[in-house]
């Protein structure tokens, strides 16, 4: 199984601290710093978990969370924001997303995240007979 990692965000900063944070741990990152590129990457290449910034420039993350879902649901989608006072959890779940973090994000809350996500989608995947 593939432990790759989409970090959607267009603060540089963050894409530069998931990616270090991610790939010291092992995993594989790929970075989008908008929404059409997010897009290109999550519909071309196979993505387990996705970090996606809830306020990217032009974009709501909510409707890009939509349609990340709509084409694959078995992809882990989470919601990240430094503007927890504009989202509120039950919106991001009726959008898709399977879990909500406010910025700044621990090291500690990230990896226990992502080991969760992996396990929790390596479940499913043996439910229906994919790996």
């Amino acid at each position: 199984m593939e432990k790759r990692i989409l970090v959607v965000d267009d603060e540089q900063s963050m894409l530069d601290f998931m990616e270090t944070v991610l790939e010291d741990a092992g995993y594989e990152v790929l970075l989008a710093d908008g929404a059409d590129k997010a897009l290109e990457i999550f519909f071309r290449q196979e993505v387990s978990l996705v970090f996606l910034d809830l306020r990217l420039f032009g974009v709501n993350g909510m409707e890009l969370c939509r349609k990340m879902r709509q084409k694959k649901p078995l992809t882990i989608l989470y919601a990240m924001t430094g503007w927890s006072g504009l989202f509120d959890i039950e919106e991001c779940r009726e959008a898709g997303f399977d879990d909500y973090f406010a910025k700044p994000l621990r090291l500690e809350t990230i990896m226990k995240a992502v080991e969760g996500a992996f396990e929790k989608r390596a479940r499913w995947l043996i439910k229906i007979n994919l790996i």
